[in-house]
């Protein structure tokens, strides 16, 4: 097959990775991809939300299967403008529709979900700058901390934990009236807090069969002992220890059966990814939140345990046919170390010289490097061209090989004032200790 991949991060580059190691990948386009993704593909100088270009460029290259990497264009629609026309409607599109990505896009409408179909999750009202006096009074009523997030899609940080009422009081008002996430914000959910340990579930579905694929924890903070402001993520591992068979299983009954057969009885079509945010509260999941794509830096954690063919589970999901596909897992950990611009994930430069890379494997049997704030300059060095650069995945048989080999591939990259998490998966450490 001919395969058109959207997206530019660490998640599509795994991606990329992925697909062209399969016998079923004739030729991988990525729009518009990085300087990793360039090296085993061919980069195309796309918009992911110009969905006309898109189409054209499909037709024009007789693209056989559609992957599309980031939320921003699913909750666009770009999946509807395919099958609305006559050119593309019957080529697989790996995504949900613009109904079905309002799961992300729209953290009141996710809830409301929840609710409807008896998912566990955290009790919460939504307000809007018309009812802030309620939303004021309601934050007075919740125990400390409160979270706050904004409807909209706000690039993973538009989420508050409030350490005092008048702290959540502040940030409603900032939210709501002040715009502190643009339009992400004119809406805002306040939430309980759930205390317990976060992991993430990912499901793939074709709408009415799903995989469930394996798990991972991802770390949100910047700073260490996740401390300092929220990140796209930085850093992951898979498995999770504590996600055991009986916890698994409770996932299962409890949320994903439930959000599958939900999605079908209210006609959305989904055909693509799930991704669960849950806690595990005392052996119980509950739902922080849904994304309707593999997560980043989760997917560069995920997606080397998938022994199986992934080209032939994302065709098996656009062509309806994931019942038939069978998953086969790798029995290895994950760990996953991102590198970020000094600065991120406030104001950071971008143009600086990325060393290192020449010297070492972009994949070996130990270690896996996935570039994602990556480009070529102008004499054809690569530099950096976001927040999040580089996303390092150690292979090993345990967390401590794992964790060892991510860290000595991370040592031997570097730029003017990168920095990274020397503590990613300590806390899973102890656990297993």
């Amino acid at each position: 097959m001919n395969i058109l991949l959207l997206g530019s991060g660490g998640r599509e580059h795994a991606f990329a990775w992925k697909i062209v190691n399969s016998q079923n990948c004739t030729k991988l386009f990525v729009a518009p991809g990085n300087a990793g993704t360039a090296e085993i593909a061919e980069n195309v100088s796309l918009s992911i939300n110009d969905f006309e270009a898109i189409i054209n460029f499909v037709i024009d290259h007789q693209i056989n299967m559609v992957v599309v990497g980031p939320e921003e264009p699913l909750v666009r629609g770009i999946v509807d403008h395919f099958q609305k026309n006559e050119s593309t409607k019957d080529i697989p599109i790996i995504g949900p529709s613009q109904e079905g990505a309002r799961m992300e896009g729209s953290k009141d409408f996710s809830k409301q979900f929840m609710e409807r179909h008896g998912i566990p999750t955290a009790a919460s009202a939504t307000f809007t700058k018309e009812n802030l006096e309620d939303g004021i009074a309601f934050i007075e009523k919740q125990s400390i901390p409160v979270v706050l997030k904004a409807d909209g899609l706000a690039a993973g940080k538009g989420v508050l934990i409030c350490q005092s009422h008048q702290e959540a009081k502040d940030s409603l008002k900032e939210m709501l009236v002040d715009g502190m996430f643009g339009e992400a914000s004119s809406k805002v959910v306040v939430e309980q807090f759930l205390d317990g340990i976060e992991l993430s579930v990912f499901v793939a579905t074709d709408g009415k069969s799903y995989k469930i694929l394996p798990e991972a924890k991802d770390y949100k903070r910047i700073g260490e002992a996740d401390t300092g402001l929220n990140t796209g993520g930085m850093g992951a591992v898979s498995p999770v220890p504590f996600a055991d068979e009986a916890f698994m299983q409770k996932v299962e009954e409890r949320v994903v059966i439930p959000t599958v057969n939900g999605l079908e009885k209210e006609n959305i079509r989904y055909t693509g990814f799930l991704f669960i945010g849950l806690m595990n509260i005392g052996g119980d999941p509950y739902v922080i939140e849904y994304n309707v794509r593999m997560g980043d830096p989760e997917t560069q954690a995920v997606l080397p345990r998938i022994k199986s063919d992934f080209v032939d589970l994302l065709h098996a999901m656009g062509t309806m046919q994931l019942e038939n596909y069978e998953i086969e897992l790798q029995a290895f950990t994950t760990t996953t170390v991102v590198m970020v611009a000094g600065g991120y994930p406030g104001t950071y430069p971008k143009g600086d010289l990325i060393t290192g890379l020449k010297g070492i494997s972009h994949s070996t049997n130990t270690s896996l490097v996935f570039h994602a704030g990556t480009c070529h300059n102008k004499t054809g060095d690569i530099v950096t061209n976001g927040g999040r650069v580089i996303a390092v995945t150690g292979i090993g048989e345990n967390i401590e090989n794992a964790l060892s080999n991510a860290y000595q591939t991370v040592s031997s990259i570097s730029w003017n004032q990168h920095y990274f998490r020397k503590d990613i998966g300590q806390d899973i450490l102890k656990l297993v200790k």
